[in-house]
C-alpha cells in the first residue's frame, strides 16, 4: 500500500518550518500529520491512540511556542509520535520502537525537543516545575510547557507538584489532555468563547486592576471579591480544584479545534500569570474510525492494515504468561471468594481484565496510583481478603515504600504477581523488569518466587493463594510460554524448595526464571564438549533452597547462576550462602550471570538477551571461560559440507 500523500507536511522538517505557514493552512497539516502517524505505526506497531488524539494539540503548541528554546514535555511520552515527525525525525519514525531505532517515548538523547524523559506517567508537572524554577534563578524568559494526560493525571505526584507550583508561583503551563471525558462534560462554543475571555490580556487585566483596587478595602471584603471571583469563573468553567491548588484554569476547550487551541495557547503564552492550567478535551484515536470505536484496543498495537485496521497476529504456540496468571487466578477466585484483584491502571496489560469480567465486584482498578494500590491492598488484607496487587515489575518500584511499610513490616499476605520480569522488547529499558528480585528479597518478611514456564506460573498462583503468612510475590517474563502441557489445576510448591530438571555430574547450571529453557539448550552443547551438565530450576529466590544449593557444589566443578535480573539477585544469595558454608575456599568454581550494569535499548527480546549475555551461546562462553578452557571445534568429517 502506497504512503499517504502529504503534500503540506513535507514541508515541515522542524517546528521552524509549521511556524512559518499560515494558521488557516493547519487544519490541512494536521489530516495529513495524522495520515502519516496510523502509516508509520501500521508498519511498527506502537501507542496509537493516544497519539491521534493529540495531532491538532501537537501543531498548534509548535505553532505557538518557540521549541526547543521554550520546554514542551509529554506526560505519557507515548503520546509524542505526532512530536516527534515534526521535530526532525519523520525520516526514522518507522524505525520507531526496533532494534537502533526511536524510542516509543520521549528521550533526552534522542532530539533537542525532548527537554525531559517520560515513559513512567505523572512526572511532567514536577519536571517542568524544576525547569521553570532553574529559568527563574538564571533570569531566563523562556516558557515550560508540561502536557499531561492519557490517565497520567489519576497519579498523587502530579498534584504533589501542582501544589508546589501553586505556592511557589512560578510561571508554568500544563495542559491536561482530557482524553476520556472523566473530568469534564464535552465541549461546546460556550465553553470555547469562556476559555478565550478568561485567558485574553483584557480579562486578566481587568483582573488585576480590581485586585488593586480591593487591596485598599478592609480584609474581609478583599476576601469575600476574591472568592466571589474565583467562584463563577469555577461555577461557568469548572476549574475549582485546580484553583484551589494555585493554578489559574482556563477551559475546557476542544483539543481538535484549532480555531479554539491557538488564541488559548497564545494569551496563555503572552500572560504575566503564575502556574496555568489548561483543560483541554480529546478523544482517543481520533480520526482513524477503527481506533475512535475501540480506543482500548487500539491503545497499543502491533502491525496492523490500515483499511481495515485488522492487527496483524503473531503464530502463537503456548498461551501467553500474563493470561495463564489470569485464567488461574480466576480458576483459584472461583473456590475462594476472599481472593480480589487489583491493578493500577492496567486491566488488560495484567489480565485482570478477564477476572473483572468474571468477578466485576471483587476487581478494582485504581487507576495510576502505584502506591495507593499497594496500601490499599494492605489494607484489605489487614481485614482478611487475600489481595493480589498486579503491577508491572518497572512500576512496581515506585511503590516500594508501600511495600516496605504497609504491608512488609506488617506481614500482611499481599500477593504480588510482577508481569514483564527481565527484558521486555519494544518498549525497552523504562519498562524493563530489572531489579524486582534484588529489592524485594532485602525485604524481611518477602517470599519471592519466580516462574520458568507457564506450568510453574500456575503452581505459583495456586501457591500465593494459599499463602497466608505474610506477603509473597512472584515474577514472570512478557510473552508466550514455552508451549509446556499446563496441569488442570496448580499444585501447592514447598516454600523454598527448587527442582532439578537434569542431572549431571562435572557442571551445574541454577536458574531462576525465564532462562530456563537457554540453560536446557546450553546443557545440550556443554554435553557435546564432553561436560556432563546438571540443570536446575531454583524457583525461589527468597527463601533460597540453600539445601539444593550446597548439594550441587559438593558434587560439580563449577556452578553457573543464570537470571533475568540486576545484580545483587539471585547469584548474590546463592554467593552468600557459598560464602557462610565455607564453599568458596575449596577449590569451587563459581559465576553469577545477570543483567549488565546498563539501561538495554529497546530491540527483539532474543537480540535483547544475547546483547546482555543471558542467552544459551552465552552460557556456555561462561562456563569455558570459568574452567579456564576453551570448547573444542568439531572438524567435519570427509564427506561432509566444508572438507
Amino acid at each position: 500500500m502506497a504512503p499517504p500523500s502529504t503534500p503540506l507536511l513535507d514541508r515541515v522538517r522542524t517546528p521552524d518550518d509549521l511556524r512559518k505557514l499560515r494558521e488557516e493552512d493547519l487544519g490541512q497539516l494536521a489530516a495529513e500529520l495524522r495520515a502519516e502517524m496510523v502509516d508509520a505505526v501500521s508498519v511498527t506497531g506502537g501507542h496509537l491512540g493516544a497519539g491521534l488524539g493529540v495531532i491538532e494539540l501537537t501543531v498548534a503548541l509548535h505553532y505557538i511556542f518557540d521549541t526547543p528554546r521554550d520546554r514542551l514535555i509529554w506526560d505519557v511520552g507515548h503520546q509524542a509520535y505526532p512530536h516527534k515527525i515534526l521535530t526532525g525525525r519523520r525520516d526514522r519514525i518507522r524505525t520507531l520502537r526496533q532494534g537502533g531505532g526511536l524510542s516509543g517515548f520521549t528521550r533526552r538523547s534522542e532530539s533537542a525537543y525532548d527537554p525531559f524523559g517520560a515513559a513512567h506517567s505523572s512526572t511532567s508537572i514536577s519536571a517542568g516545575l524544576g525547569m521553570a524554577v532553574a529559568r527563574d534563578l538564571s533570569g531566563g524568559d523562556n516558557k515550560v510547557v508540561a502536557v499531561i494526560g492519557d490517565g497520567a493525571m489519576s497519579a498523587g505526584m502530579a498534584y504533589e507538584a501542582m501544589n508546589n507550583a501553586g505556592a511557589l508561583k512560578s510561571r508554568l503551563i500544563v495542559i491536561l489532555n482530557d482524553n476520556d471525558m472523566s473530568i469534564a462534560p464535552p465541549t461546546g462554543a460556550m465553553r470555547a468563547h469562556l476559555a478565550r475571555l478568561v485567558s485574553g490580556r483584557t480579562y486578566l487585566t481587568i483582573r488585576e486592576a480590581a485586585k488593586s483596587f480591593t487591596s485598599r478595602l478592609p480584609r474581609f471584603i478583599r476576601e469575600k471579591a476574591r472568592q466571589t471571583e474565583e467562584y463563577a469563573r469555577g461555577f461557568w468553567t469548572g476549574g475549582t480544584l485546580f484553583e484551589e491548588l494555585g493554578f489559574y484554569y482556563v477551559g475546557p476547550i476542544d483539543g481538535h479545534n484549532l480555531d479554539h487551541l491557538l488564541p488559548v495557547l497564545k494569551n496563555v503564552r503572552d500572560a504575566d500569570e503564575g502556574p496555568i492550567l489548561v483543560h483541554v478535551v480529546t478523544q482517543k484515536g481520533k480520526g482513524y474510525a477503527p481506533a475512535e470505536a475501540s480506543d482500548d484496543k487500539y491503545h497499543g498495537v502491533g502491525k496492523f492494515n490500515v483499511v481495515t485496521g485488522e492487527q496483524a497476529k503473531a503464530k502463537a504456540n503456548a498461551p501467553s504468561y500474563t493470561r495463564v496468571f489470569a485464567t488461574s487466578l480466576v480458576q483459584e477466585a472461583e473456590r475462594d471468594d476472599k481472593i480480589v484483584a487489583v491493578t493500577a491502571a492496567m486491566p488488560a496489560g495484567t489480565g485482570l481484565d478477564l477476572f473483572g469480567e468474571a468477578f466485576p465486584a471483587r476487581m478494582f482498578d485504581v487507576g495510576i496510583a502505584e502506591q495507593h494500590a499497594v496500601t490499599f491492598s494492605a489494607g484489605m488484607a489487614a481485614e482478611g481478603l487475600k489481595p493480589f496487587c498486579a503491577i508491572y515489575s518497572t512500576f512496581l518500584q515506585r511503590a516500594y515504600d508501600q511495600v516496605v511499610h504497609d504491608v512488609a513490616i506488617q506481614n500482611l499476605p499481599v500477593r504480588f504477581p510482577i508481569d514483564r520480569a527481565g527484558l521486555v522488547g519494544a518498549d525497552g529499558a523504562t519498562h524493563a523488569g530489572s531489579f524486582d528480585v534484588a529489592y524485594l528479597g532485602c525485604v524481611p518478611n518477602m517470599v519471592v518466587m519466580a516462574a520458568a514456564d507457564e506450568a510453574e506460573l500456575r503452581h505459583m498462583v495456586r501457591t500465593a493463594a494459599a499463602y497466608d503468612e505474610g506477603p509473597i510475590a512472584f515474577r514472570y517474563p512478557r510473552g508466550e510460554g514455552v508451549g509446556i502441557d499446563l496441569p488442570e489445576r496448580g499444585e501447592i510448591l514447598t516454600i523454598g524448595r527448587g527442582r532439578i530438571l537434569r542431572e549431571g555430574t562435572k557442571i551445574a547450571l541454577v536458574t531462576l526464571g525465564g532462562r530456563l529453557q537457554e540453560a536446557l539448550k546450553a546443557a545440550e552443547i556443554l554435553e557435546t564438549h564432553g561436560l556432563s551438565t546438571t540443570v536446575a530450576d531454583a524457583r525461589f529466590a527468597k527463601p533460597l533452597d540453600t539445601d539444593l544449593v550446597l548439594r550441587l557444589a559438593a558434587e560439580h566443578e563449577a556452578l553457573i547462576t543464570v537470571e533475568e535480573g540486576s545484580i545483587g539477585g539471585f547469584g548474590s544469595y546463592v554467593l552468600g550462602t557459598l560464602a557462610e558454608a565455607g564453599r568458596l575456599d575449596d577449590g569451587l568454581t563459581v559465576r553469577t550471570l545477570v543483567l549488565p550494569d546498563r539501561f538495554i535499548d529497546h530491540d527483539r527480546p532474543d537480540a535483547m538477551y544475547a546483547g546482555a549475555g543471558l542467552d544459551a551461546p552465552a552460557i556456555v562462553a561462561k562456563v569455558f571461560e570459568a574452567l579456564g578452557r576453551r570448547p573444542v571445534e568439531k572438524r567435519p568429517r570427509l564427506g561432509q559440507a566444508g572438507s
